[in-house]
């Protein structure tokens, strides 16, 4: 849709833009944060600097990046889907070669005042160009096999390549969140079913891999989901994340042991107190009652993308919106099942809680879109 089809449907120009804000999200999003900031002041010991200062900074470009992003007409955003997805692509494949490695995987690419995760860059330059994709195809043709060849090549290629560094759990959000994507175009639900008959039967093989020459995930892997069956095999060594976050929950109880009170996280217990494990830290000083209160924070946030996307009639403004919902619920319910012991730990952080700067970012970028499309929606 040009520029002067959306100017004709009414899309608010100039300052009026601000006043199309969807606000209600942006006040859900700053009070997430918020509990991040609070979080990581206490697992720094009430070290303001540590953590929690260089999130705030980090979410306060997130801020002006969203503003940004949300301004610019959506259509602007489906005409860069292509160029944006293949930038992630050799972004990719650069760190390959020149990617910095981290708690042996190799992952980021520095660029002196960040270090760069492609992969989280990919998770939504994806979800853009299948948006786009399906944008431009005739409705029709959506659940014809020639159609549905190349949105599963858009989605494996990324996968194969965050595979290599290795991230097991970076590489699943990207194929489901693409999948999401294609189901919400309108994709025949027998694909979906022939995929996840072909996924049990490839985790069958991958258990029948192991010990041989053959073998279809790294010995660490193996370890992890081993883990994740019986964590008491091993609770010095393997299971010993998964048994002190699971302390870290119990003694939480009702209503937490109260601010910086932690045990757990006080005495070191915890292992990435800061990063993927912060939300023990949440459950164990705030108990039930905060930890439930975060997750409906971000189930508003999910509700808040939904109806938007429901309510808006431009078909990729309204897959985009959706698919960006989906990454961010998988963000979080990954990390939360990781934690409570009802997933194997693969290193998804807590979308907004976690320290990191690319996630952050990323996250602050894709929620622009979403404001992007919900401001120029056709009225």
């Amino acid at each position: 849709m040009s520029y002067l089809e959306y100017s004709v449907k009414r899309v608010p120009t100039g300052p009026r833009k601000i006043l199309h804000l969807n606000w209600p999200l942006v006040l859900l999003l700053t009070a997430v944060a918020s509990v991040g900031f609070l979080m990581l002041y206490s697992v720094a010991g009430g070290n303001l600097s540590r953590w929690a200062e260089p999130q705030m900074k980090r979410f306060a470009a997130g801020l002006v990046l969203m503003f940004a992003v949300a301004f610019v007409p959506i259509w602007f955003w489906r005409n860069m889907a292509a160029l944006a997805y293949g930038v992630s692509i050799l972004l990719l494949l650069a760190v390959e070669f020149i990617g910095d490695v981290g708690m042996g995987a190799q992952r980021w690419i520095d660029l002196g005042f960040i270090r760069l995760q492609p992969s989280e860059l990919t998770k939504i330059t994806l979800v853009m160009f299948l948006a786009a994709y399906y944008d431009w195809l005739d409705i029709r043709k959506t659940s014809h096999p020639l159609y549905v060849l190349l949105p599963a090549i858009l989605i494996l290629l990324p996968t194969a390549l965050v595979l290599q560094q290795p991230d097991l759990g970076t590489a699943l959000l990207i194929m489901i969140g693409g999948a999401a994507v294609m189901f919400a175009a309108g994709v025949h639900w027998l694909y979906f079913g022939t995929v996840i008959a072909a996924g049990a039967g490839l985790v069958s093989a991958v258990f029948a891999s192991r010990g041989t020459s053959w073998q279809l995930l790294r010995d660490y892997q193996f370890r992890r989901i081993d883990t994740f069956l019986d964590p008491a095999t091993d609770p010095l060594g393997a299971g010993y994340h998964i048994t002190q976050a699971q302390i870290a929950l119990g003694s939480g109880g009702w209503a937490g042991r109260g601010f910086m009170q932690g045990t757990q996280s006080r005495l070191n217990f915890l292992p990435e107190k800061h990063t993927d494990f912060i939300f023990t830290t949440l459950a164990e000083e705030f108990g039930f009652v905060g930890a439930f209160s975060l997750l409906a924070l971000y189930i508003l946030i999910i509700g808040f993308c939904v109806a938007s996307a429901i309510s808006n009639r431009d078909r990729f403004a309204s897959l985009l919106t959706l698919g960006i919902a989906t990454a961010f619920f998988l963000y979080f319910a990954v990390n939360m099942a990781m934690v409570m012991g009802l997933a194997p730990v693969v290193g998804v952080p807590l979308p907004l809680v976690s320290y990191g700067g690319s996630a952050m970012l990323v996250l602050m970028v894709a929620f622009g879109l979403v404001q992007s499309a919900h401001i120029h929606r056709p009225r």
